[in-house]
């Protein structure tokens, strides 16, 4: 219907009804989400043809790559990092014919794992070709998030790494289990391109602009490599394609078997497999590694491991999963229940090691970046860092964790007035960067104080429900999770709360797939009185401080 309506002027791009247009698309996708629910593949594929031609469909698909990602300045093949709004406008006409869409070549970039000497290659499409990617997968998501295992949390809208932590905790909390944990070696770049296609089942536009995305040239230090396997990260679809091409392990890996009872939880291509017998744990993992052969993978030996929750087995108890070291100790028979006729057993989770490690590398290194600059630009720099990862951590038992770090702060800002001033004595530095507040002192200027990790408080995350998906319009849902997410800090989750969950400019619900922002009405940012904050969609805040906000 909206395709029918009139065409709009090119410079009426900021001014298009953005609110109709996501309301369009959100029912389609809602009706695609329904229809594979009850398995009529026929409607499905009717509806995502619909679609794939709808205005708003198209209209969507250009505004998130070239205004609402965070990688809309990474520029492809062609150099092209930004678009104007009759360029875009422009796009969205060229989006209507998908079978005559010519895709180009994949630019190779490499970026450094975290913790490791090692980099990761990406892919990086044209502006052009990762539009048609966003289309793409607006007609995809909806049909695929009908059919994905429940324990599958990586890359999916309305899940996180902390629904997998918890599906952990809930799985070992009454009784230690062996753990399996594996890694695939280079997923998504030994997906079998001939087992995606069939597994992907779609209608023929989508799968021949797929094939033609997985076929792609990649322009690498000026030489073309045209790879026979893989799906290139750095693509708006190829998170989707990942998690369709492992659908299914977690079927495999548990089997038909009851008795012991095998769970599996997958984050992307990481995975744990929780199993009380060692003798079905083996098993398994046999399992796992001829279902991966099917699709061209294997697991990385190096980084797959069988080891015990409480008990030692191959090293130490316990293993790590997403940044988070999950392990069980052993407490007095008054604490909790006995285990085999033993004291009984305590489920702790807390930030790895590693992870800790990288965290405290990255602050020394912005320290020792401001040994000259002013206290309060210090502040501002390490508020944002230090309030990410502690509400990352959260969820875990880090209380003992958080009080190290601050004394290690404080050690570290001592050493940084130490340079700065290196004649006068530890009593007056303290005298001239803190101040007291209550019964403890705080690094301040007066004006601004730096946040201490022990100030997070702990907060118990509660893990999504296995069926749900933020397809099915459930708001209230997905709202209060929304709410409850321990990755926004306070304010955000406050302003939340104040409306309701949804946007103070076009009154839509509040997701994560669109990003959001504080605005200050009287555009002074220093001003964070309750009464001047309002939580908008990424995109309404650009049209706000365009002068465009209702």
């Amino acid at each position: 219907m909206d395709r029918r309506g009139p065409k709009p002027r090119t410079e009426d791009w900021e001014t298009l009804d953005w609110k109709r247009y996501q309301r369009n698309v959100f029912r389609l996708q809602r009706r695609i989400y329904r229809a594979a629910r009850q398995g009529d593949w026929r409607r499905v594929h009717k509806l995502q043809r619909l679609l794939l031609r709808s205005w708003s469909a198209r209209c969507l698909a250009v505004r998130r790559v070239s205004q609402e990602n965070r990688g809309k300045r990474t520029a492809g093949v062609d150099g092209v990092k930004n678009l104007t709004p009759r360029q875009r406008l422009n796009l969205v006409k060229k989006l209507a014919n998908l079978k005559e869409w010519h895709v180009a070549p994949i630019r190779r970039t490499y970026i450094p794992k975290p913790g490791t000497g090692e980099k990761r290659g990406l892919g990086i499409p044209v502006l052009a070709d990762r539009a048609c990617q966003a289309l793409v997968k607006l007609a995809l998501e909806p049909e695929w998030e009908a059919q994905f295992e429940p324990h599958s949390y990586g890359f999916r809208p309305g899940r996180s790494a902390h629904d997998a932590i918890e599906a952990i905790f809930n799985a070992i909390c009454l009784k230690p289990k062996y753990v399996l944990d594996a890694d695939i070696e280079k997923c998504f770049d030994r997906i079998h391109h001939q087992a995606l296609l069939k597994k992907l089942r779609t209608i023929q536009p989508i799968e021949q602009r797929v094939r033609d995305w997985l076929k792609a040239g990649i322009v690498e230090k000026g030489e073309w490599l045209f790879p026979e396997e893989g799906t290139p990260q750095g693509g708006v679809l190829s998170p989707l394609l990942a998690n369709i091409a492992l659908h299914g392990l977690e079927r495999a890996i548990t089997g038909e078997q009851r008795r012991p009872r095998i769970t599996v939880i997958r984050y992307a291509d990481d995975f744990v497999v929780l199993c009380e017998d060692r003798n079905a744990l083996e098993a398994a993992k046999e399992r796992a590694e001829t279902w991966l052969a099917g699709i061209g993978l294997r697991l990385k030996e190096a980084k797959t491991r069988i080891t015990h929750t409480l008990e030692e087995c191959e090293g130490s108890p316990g293993f790590d999963f997403l940044g988070f070291h999950v392990r069980q100790y052993r407490v007095g028979k008054y604490r909790t229940r006995t285990y085999r006729g033993k004291p009984g057993f305590k489920t702790l989770i807390r930030p790895a090691k590693e992870a800790v490690k990288r965290h405290t590398e990255k602050v020394n290194g912005i320290v020792h970046r401001h040994r000259i600059a002013p206290q309060s630009a210090l502040i501002t720099v390490l508020n944002p860092v230090i309030r990410g990862w502690a509400n990352y951590h959260r969820t875990g038992v880090v209380k003992q964790t958080f009080n190290r770090l601050d004394w290690q702060m404080d050690e570290r800002l001592m050493r940084w007035a130490a340079y700065r001033h290196p004649r006068k004595t530890r009593h007056w530095r303290r005298r001239r960067y803190w101040r007291q507040e209550g019964m403890r002192l705080v690094f301040s200027d007066g004006k601004k104080r730096l946040r201490g990790y022990a100030e997070v408080s702990i907060r118990r995350h509660v893990k999504v429900r296995g069926e749900k998906s933020p397809y099915d319009g459930d708001w209230m849902y997905w709202g209060a999770r929304l709410r409850r997410d321990p990755r926004w800090p306070e304010r955000v989750r406050w302003l939340l709360k104040r409306q309701e969950g949804r946007c103070g400019n076009c009154g839509l619900p509040l997701t994560t797939e669109d990003g959001m922002e504080v605005h200050h009405r009287d555009g002074d940012r220093r001003n964070n009185r309750p009464e001047n904050l309002v939580l908008l969609h990424a995109h309404c805040h650009d049209q706000a401080h365009a002068g465009l906000y209702h």
